[in-house]
C-alpha cells in the first residue's frame, strides 16, 4: 500500500519518513498542549466556542471545513495547531491568503508573540524573498502565508514537495475558503487550482476556513477542495455585539452624516460604495463636514491604497470609504461601524462585510440605506451579466434573500441566521426589535399600482419609469401626463390618498417582491406574471409603512456604546491610567510599525487599568498577555501604572 502510494506520488519520501510521521503525529502531537499554547503564546485562558474541538481535530493530523463568523476566532483555529505541530517536528504550516493586507497583519501579530512567521507576496524585494525560501526550507519557520497564484506555482510546488520528502510540511490551511465557489460572493478562479496540494500532498492535513457560506457554497467548497471526508464544523453565525439597522434612502449623505455625529462621533468605522466615483466623492464631502475620511477603491493609485490603508489600521478615529476591494483580511478590532450606502448583491456578502465591524466583541453598528433604484440596479446587473441562467438565477435568489432582510418586518437577525440555517429568537437589538415598524394592509395599493402599469401597455403599448407612474396615481397633470392622455386613464388619480414617499415606498416594496421588474436603460416599469393574482385580489400584502428621517438633537455628540461599554467603571485614576497606557502603547506601535492594536487591544489596556497589577505574575493574569508581550513589555507597564 505504501510503496504503490509513492509510485503514484513520484516516489516522493521512504517509506520510513512516512513512518516516523506517523508515529510523531500519533505520539508527539497528541501529546502537545493547545491549551498551554493558547495561554503562553496568546495569553488567553480559554478557547471560544468550537474552537477547541476543532484545534484538536486538526492537532491530530485530520482535515477540517469550519464556517465561523468574522472575528470568532478562525485564525486560532490554524494558528495554534500549526504551533503544536511544529514543536512536535512536523515542520512549517501554509496559509492560503487571498490579500497582501490580511498576509502583512497576521505575520506581524504572529512575530509580535513570539511566533516565527512570515508571507511570501509581490510587495517583497527578491533579497526578501530568498531569504524567507531559505527559512522555509530550513524548517524553522512555523507559518507561511502566500496567495493561491504562488501555491500552484511549479517552483513553489517544487519547495513544498521537497519539504514534504523531508516530513516538514505540516498543514494546508485554507483561508476565505468561499472564494473557491462560483456560488460564493467573492469567486477567485485560483483558488479552483488549490486541490493540487491534496494530489501530491495527500496525508497533509487540510484546514478550509471561511466566514460565510449558504448550502450551495459549502457543497462547492467540498467538492472544489475534495473535502468529501473533511469534519465540517459550523459555529455560531450570529454576532450579538451587533446591532443591524436598515433605513429607506432619503438624502443618504445627509443620514449618513447623521449616523455617525449621532451615534459614533470619533469611532473607526467603514462607509461601503458600490462606485469608485461615488467613493472619491463620498470621502471628500465628509471631510468637509469634519469627519475623518479616506477613499479606497481598486482605481486608485497602489502606493495612495497603501498610505490609506495604513493610515486606517494605525490612527484612531478615521473613516474609510471603500468598494468592496477593501476589508477581507482587515483584522482592526476597534471598527465601531460598518455602513453601506449601496444594497450589497447578497447576504453573504453583506454579512461578511458588516462582520468588520465590532471584533473585539464591544458593542458595534451595522448601518445600510436603500431605495428603490438600488433594488432595480442589482437587478440589471445581474440580468445582463454574460452568466449562465443557472448562474443568474441563483443569483437572483441570493438577493430576493437580501431584499426580504430588508424589508422584513420582524427581527433583522433572526432573518439573517434563518439566511445561514441557524434557528434564533428575537434579538431585542436590531431595529425593528427596538423600534417595531408600523404596518399596514397594501393589498388595495398594490392593486392600484399595478393596475396602473397594465394600463400604461394598454393604453399605448409603452413603459414607463417610477416617477410618471406616481404623477398619474396621484392625479398630477404634468407635461408628460397630457403628452401622452394619461389624464383619460381609468387609474388618474385613483391614489391622490397617499404621498409620494408611500407609492415609492409600496412600489420598491412590489420590485422586491417580485411583482413588478424595471427593464432597459431607463428602468421602465413591467409586470411579472406573479403580479395577476394580486390584480385579482388572491394575495393579501402588508407592506411597511414608509418611514421618516429622525430629526437630529442639536448638539448631541454621546459616546458610543462601544466605549460606554468598555469604560464604564474606569473612573478617576482607572480612566487616567487607561490614558496613560494607550499613550504608551502608541510611542510602542510607532517604534515597531504597528498597528497599535497589535501590541494590546483597547480591552486588555483597560483591563490593566482597572486591575492595577503590581507584579509581572499578576500582569500575565490579563486576558491578552501572552509570554513574549510580557517579556517584551512587562516592566514597562508596570512603570506606566506607577509601580
Amino acid at each position: 500500500m505504501i510503496s504503490g502510494r509513492r509510485a503514484h506520488n513520484g516516489g516522493l519520501r521512504p517509506c520510513l519518513c512516512a513512518f516516523r510521521r506517523v508515529l510523531a503525529s500519533i505520539v508527539s502531537v497528541v501529546s502537545s498542549q493547545p491549551q498551554a499554547i493558547l495561554q503562553e503564546v496568546f495569553g488567553y485562558t480559554a478557547f471560544r466556542g468550537q474552537q477547541q474541538a476543532i484545534v484538536d481535530h486538526v492537532v491530530a493530523g485530520h482535515d477540517a471545513l469550519v464556517l465561523m463568523p468574522t472575528g470568532g476566532g478562525k485564525s486560532l483555529c490554524y494558528q495554534v495547531p500549526a504551533i503544536a505541530r511544529h514543536r512536535a517536528g512536523l515542520g512549517v504550516t501554509l496559509v492560503v491568503s487571498p490579500l497582501i493586507a490580511l498576509m502583512h497583519d497576521q505575520v506581524g501579530a504572529l512575530e509580535e508573540v513570539g511566533v516565527h512567521a512570515a508571507f511570501l507576496n509581490s510587495t517583497l524585494t527578491l533579497d526578501d524573498t530568498q531569504r524567507i525560501e531559505r527559512e522555509l526550507m530550513s524548517g524553522r519557520l512555523v507559518l507561511l502565508y502566500a496567495a493561491p497564484e504562488r501555491v500552484t506555482n511549479l517552483r513553489f510546488q517544487a519547495q513544498l514537495a521537497s519539504l514534504y520528502e523531508r516530513g516538514l510540511l505540516s498543514l494546508f490551511a485554507i483561508d476565505e475558503a468561499h472564494c473557491v465557489s462560483q456560488w460564493g460572493h467573492d469567486f477567485r478562479e485560483d483558488y479552483l487550482q488549490l486541490s493540487v496540494l491534496h494530489e501530491r500532498f495527500p496525508d497533509v492535513p487540510r484546514l478550509a476556513l471561511t466566514a460565510t457560506a449558504d448550502d450551495q457554497t459549502r457543497a462547492d467548497m467540498i467538492e472544489r477542495l475534495d473535502l468529501q471526508s473533511a469534519r465540517v464544523f459550523i459555529s455560531s453565525f450570529d454576532r450579538p455585539n451587533i446591532r443591524y439597522t436598515l433605513v429607506e434612502k432619503d438624502n443618504p449623505r445627509q443620514q449618513l452624516l447623521r449616523f455617525i455625529r449621532d451615534e459614533h462621533d470619533g469611532d473607526a468605522g467603514i462607509v461601503y460604495c458600490q462606485s469608485r466615483r461615488k467613493v472619491e466623492e463620498t470621502a471628500e464631502w465628509l471631510s468637509q463636514q469634519g469627519i475623518s475620511a479616506l477613499p479606497y477603491h481598486a482605481g486608485l493609485d497602489a502606493a495612495v491604497r497603501q498610505r490609506n490603508q495604513n493610515r486606517f489600521l494605525r490612527e484612531d478615529g478615521l473613516v474609510m470609504v471603500a468598494t468592496v476591494a477593501f476589508g477581507m483580511g482587515i483584522d482592526k478590532p476597534d471598527v465601531r461601524f460598518v455602513a453601506h450606502l449601496d444594497l450589497p448583491k447578497n447576504i453573504e456578502g453583506y454579512y461578511q462585510e458588516t462582520g468588520r465591524a465590532g471584533r473585539d466583541g464591544l458593542p458595534a453598528d451595522a448601518w445600510l440605506t436603500y431605495g428603490l433604484a438600488d433594488v432595480v440596479n442589482q437587478r440589471r446587473m445581474i440580468d445582463e451579466s454574460p452568466a449562465s441562467d443557472e448562474f443568474k438565477r441563483i443569483q437572483r435568489g441570493k438577493l430576493d434573500a437580501l431584499l426580504a432582510l430588508a424589508e422584513a418586518h420582524d427581527c433583522r437577525r433572526v432573518r439573517l441566521l434563518d439566511y445561514f440555517g441557524e434557528a434564533s429568537q428575537p434579538c431585542g437589538n436590531c431595529d425593528n426589535c427596538l423600534h417595531p415598524p408600523a404596518t399596514w394592509d397594501g393589498t388595495e395599493a398594490a392593486r392600484k399600482l399595478l393596475s396602473c402599469i397594465y394600463r400604461f401597455w394598454q393604453h399605448g403599448q409603452q413603459r414607463f419609469g417610477a416617477g410618471h407612474l406616481i404623477d398619474v396615481l396621484r392625479g398630477k397633470h404634468t407635461d408628460k401626463v397630457a403628452q401622452y392622455g394619461h389624464q383619460t386613464l381609468s387609474t388618474f388619480g385613483i391614489g391622490a390618498d397617499l404621498s409620494d414617499n408611500h407609492w415609492r415606498a409600496v412600489l420598491r416594496q412590489l420590485v422586491a417582491l417580485g411583482y413588478v421588474v424595471a427593464e432597459g436603460e431607463f428602468n421602465t416599469l413591467a409586470l411579472t406574471d406573479g403580479a395577476r393574482a394580486v390584480l385579482k385580489g388572491a394575495v393579501q400584502l402588508t407592506l411597511r409603512e414608509p418611514t421618516e428621517a429622525p430629526k437630529r438633537t442639536r448638539g448631541r455628540t454621546p459616546q458610543s456604546g462601544a466605549k460606554a461599554a468598555m469604560l464604564a467603571d474606569l473612573t478617576g485614576d482607572a480612566l487616567v491610567r487607561f490614558g496613560e497606557l494607550k499613550a504608551w502603547r502608541a510611542e510602542v506601535a510607532r517604534e515597531h510599525n504597528l498597528p497599535a492594536y497589535l501590541v494590546f487591544n483597547d480591552a486588555t489596556l483597560a483591563d490593566m487599568a482597572r486591575t492595577v497589577p503590581q507584579t509581572l505574575g499578576e500582569l500575565a493574569q490579563i486576558s491578552g498577555v501572552g509570554a513574549k508581550k510580557l517579556q517584551a513589555y512587562g516592566e514597562a507597564i508596570l512603570q506606566v501604572m506607577g509601580r
